[in-house]
């Protein structure tokens, strides 16, 4: 019952933004972080429902539905009915899951390293490589410095290959089985949002943001904050933040591998 309150009070929230949007003919990178990260949630949200509605319209299949949610609850409910403890526990299987892919997500990027052909680029990608490997965290620099890279070939948003773009998809918690175009736009979409946020949170401030809130914005941008102290958190959530910032639209191939780059060696961060 509990769950169900809160998701109600969701869905009010979410249609008093909607309707202030309609209304006032504002977009949704118009609107504040919480109004933004509130929407963005909330839409997540309502498609794992949307599942647990379809597969309940046969008759009888509520019964089943209920077994399933029992049976199921971290792929089948939202975090409104998880319990505290599974909140931990389900969080730590995600990141998990998405830790898998990381291997071949650096992997890639040193396959492409012969590919730049501006050999000042070469060198920083195998320095940024080199690091990683060997469990440094990169600073903003390294990151910033390949910019150029990430804009077109070889690792431009347009140039991904199928197999990158499902690592990347798995490592952004997305499904990695559709086809090469769909991949592309989600994983397009998906960094355009989060690029979105991080210029509404800039604007708003990391230190205006509850502990939770920082935690949860960690957690998105590929971080698994849950076993890491706060400021720390807010630490790291300010690192992203000015490579976020500091990109332009055609560079957002950077901040989609970005979510490895910058969580996979953060202290703390291996669990």
């Amino acid at each position: 019952m509990k769950g169900l309150q809160m998701f109600w009070a969701d869905a009010k929230k979410a249609r008093r933004i909607k309707t202030y949007m309609w209304k006032h003919n504002v977009k949704f990178h118009q609107l504040s972080y919480r109004e933004m990260e509130h929407l963005r949630q909330f839409r997540r949200d309502v498609t794992k429902c949307l599942f647990l509605g379809i597969i309940s319209i046969p008759p009888f299949a509520n019964y089943l539905v209920f077994l399933l949610m029992y049976l199921f609850p971290r792929q089948l409910l939202i975090q409104h009915f998880w319990t505290p403890k599974q909140q931990i526990d389900f969080l730590d299987i995600y990141h998990a899951l998405r830790k898998q892919s990381h291997p071949e997500i650096l992997g890639y990027l040193e396959r492409v390293i012969p590919l730049v052909s501006d050999a000042g680029l070469r060198w920083h990608m195998t320095e940024l490589c080199t690091k990683i490997q060997h469990g440094t965290h990169p600073a903003i620099h390294d990151i910033l410095a390949l910019r150029e890279c990430f804009s077109n070939h070889p690792l431009g948003m347009n140039q991904l290959h199928a197999l990158q773009m499902k690592a990347l998809s798995r490592a952004m918690l997305l499904t990695p089985y559709l086809p090469s175009f769909l991949l592309r736009h989600r994983l397009k979409t998906h960094t355009t949002v989060i690029h979105q946020l991080d210029k509404a949170l800039a604007k708003l401030g990391i230190g205006h943001l509850t502990p939770q809130e920082v935690k949860s914005a960690c957690y998105l941008r590929g971080l698994n904050s849950t076993h890491i102290a706060e400021e720390r958190c807010r630490t790291w959530l300010g690192e992203w933040l000015q490579i976020s910032c500091s990109l332009k639209e055609a560079e957002l191939s950077l901040l989609l591998h970005n979510v490895v780059l910058l969580s996979i060696n953060y202290t703390g961060s291996r669990r």
